[in-house]
């Protein structure tokens, strides 16, 4: 499924600098933000806002956390469709279902008119017992733990995050999403102006590389833990979420009920541990 896209992740600009010395003129880079249209065989499904790069991988993430595919054998094909020429060409991702697979594609309201902005990643599955229902019971609680993370390699997890945030560093203005093993080595991570876009580039990118489900990685996120994330990481069958910062009510309400050990405020060994803290060793 080849794809080609030129976009660049970040943005040189002219500003002003102040300061208690005065103003003076310089140049900065910004994060590029841009909406993404996703469709399916030609059908408008959400428009997010995101970083230009990877969008193949985040389409895909963003269908298998909505439901709409379970599998990379539901695709035939991923491709930018927008006219040859235009300057936004790369704004808009068809995905082409595979010869006789039957994608679980939302209703008419759903469909139309749905925009999924780079703070949004519910696109209609609104409640917790919609998205439990839609994923396989493989997810643990502490009565059988599964795979185990000891706090060093958590914090190995999240120092490996930060520093491979090469865009967050030439800007300041994104989030990143890692795959980290129980060991805490890194194995992948993606950017993006949309923490929940990161996660889907992470496990779109994932699905590709035929590693879901990912019962033996965690995820490593940048700032907080929202619904979302938590979301994506029970459908992609991750047993542990890592989070910079806070978690949300919903977000560990979901972790608890899906069987996911999620933590919060990482700092070295440090941490918060908000669901199924059995894991952590």
């Amino acid at each position: 499924m080849p794809t080609t896209d030129p976009s660049p992740g970040a943005r040189t600009v002219d500003v002003t600098r102040a300061g208690p010395g005065g103003r003076a003129a310089a140049e900065d880079e910004v994060a590029v933000e841009e909406p993404l249209e996703i469709r399916v065989a030609g059908e408008t499904l959400a428009i997010t806002m995101r970083t230009p790069g990877h969008d193949r991988e985040l389409a895909l993430g963003f269908l298998l956390a909505e439901g709409v595919i379970a599998a990379l054998d539901d695709v035939g094909s991923v491709a930018h469709c927008g006219r040859t020429g235009d300057a936004a060409r790369f704004n808009a991702i068809d995905v082409i279902p595979a010869p006789g697979a039957r994608l679980a594609l939302p209703g008419e309201r759903v469909r139309r008119g749905t925009l999924s902005t780079s703070a949004c990643g519910v696109c209609g599955r609104q409640t917790i017992d919609d998205l439990l229902a839609r994923c396989a019971a493989s997810q643990a609680g502490d009565g059988d733990l599964g795979p185990r993370m000891s706090r060093a390699a958590l914090a190995r997890a999240v120092a490996t995050l930060r520093d491979r945030q090469a865009l967050f560093a030439r800007t300041g203005g994104c989030h990143g999403a890692s795959l980290v093993d129980m060991q805490g080595t890194h194995i992948a991570t993606y950017e993006d102006v949309g923490r929940h876009n990161a996660v889907d580039k992470l496990v779109g990118a994932s699905l590709l590389a035929g590693r879901l489900p990912l019962t033996e990685y965690a995820l490593v996120v940048s700032g907080r833990t929202s619904f979302e994330i938590v979301q994506k990481a029970v459908v992609a069958g991750v047993p542990i979420v890592l989070g910079v910062s806070a978690a949300s009510s919903l977000a560990l309400d979901v972790a608890r009920r899906a069987g996911v050990t999620l933590a919060g405020f990482v700092r070295d060994e440090d941490m918060v541990l908000y669901a199924n803290a059995g894991r952590i060793t």
